[in-house]
């Protein structure tokens, strides 16, 4: 039977650009979003029929109903090989602001614990198949950071830390799951062409198609990269962010256009 990949967010965007690349290499789908009408409509559009795809009704910010979807995948296509927590937002925010306190914590719950909410259904029956067969490995968990999780930005300060968080938690996870035959894989995007970045009013360098992303996204996966910054020169820059001393940073950056807030 041809492998099995779950993609949250996959309503458009990154999620949706994956979910092409994994198609055309011959995987199925369990695609999850709030959305289901647009990712229907878009599973026509390219041909994909309902055999090798099915689309779930999902949002990470409530655990139950991505526990549901993933209990659902389980028993209409089986224990997924990869599972990618792709859904995500990227809003800015003020701390000075009282009302974008209640921001920095949707931002947070979405892009951290909806990660969590996503993998942790899977876990445990992914863990039993490879039990059941001690020749293969458990599969792969993929979490969906940002470079922008390398150093605090101004301006984006939720975005940010959200996005170091996911990083940090991915990291302790491949230690905690490693032992049981797990992978898992953090990937930290640029600046990808995608809806969510159309609002921004500040310079992307080295801004990326999502199919291109998808497409090395792909293939870093399929290698079991622990840890991977795309496009390549981004990994460069972050290279640079993460050894540059604070009094240079600050000052680098001091002036830094910030990201939209959600009253913008």
């Amino acid at each position: 039977m041809r492998p099995l990949v779950f993609i949250t967010g996959a309503s458009s965007g990154i999620g949706q650009a994956l979910a092409l690349r994994y198609y055309k290499a011959g995987w199925r789908l369990a695609l999850a979003a709030r959305r289901v009408p647009e990712m229907q409509a878009w599973l026509a559009a390219q041909g994909i029929q309902s055999d090798q795809a099915i689309c779930y009704s999902a949002d990470v910010n409530n655990a139950d109903s991505i526990i549901v979807a993933a209990s659902l995948c389980i028993a209409e296509q089986g224990v997924p090989d990869v599972v990618i927590a792709n859904a995500g937002i990227s809003i800015g925010m003020d701390t000075r602001v009282r009302d974008d306190l209640e921001v920095m914590a949707q931002v947070m719950q979405t892009n951290v614990m909806g990660m969590a909410a996503t993998f942790h259904p899977f876990v445990k029956p992914m863990q039993e198949r490879a039990n059941a067969n001690p020749a293969a490995s458990a599969g792969t968990l993929v979490g969906i950071a940002s470079v922008a999780g390398i150093r605090g930005m101004p301006g984006h300060a939720a975005y940010c830390a959200s996005k170091a968080a996911a990083i940090s938690y991915c990291e302790s996870l491949r230690g905690e799951l490693k032992p049981q035959g797990f992978k898992v894989v953090t990937l930290a995007p640029g600046y990808i062409k995608t809806p969510l970045t159309q609002k921004n009013k500040f310079p992307m360098p080295f801004l990326m198609t999502a199919d291109t992303f998808a497409d090395e996204a792909f293939k870093t996966i399929e290698r079991g990269i622990s840890f991977r910054v795309i496009p390549s020169p981004m990994a460069w820059v972050a290279r640079v962010l993460r050894v540059l001393p604070d009094v240079l940073f600050d000052h680098a950056f001091k002036n830094a256009p910030r990201k939209h807030r959600s009253v913008e």
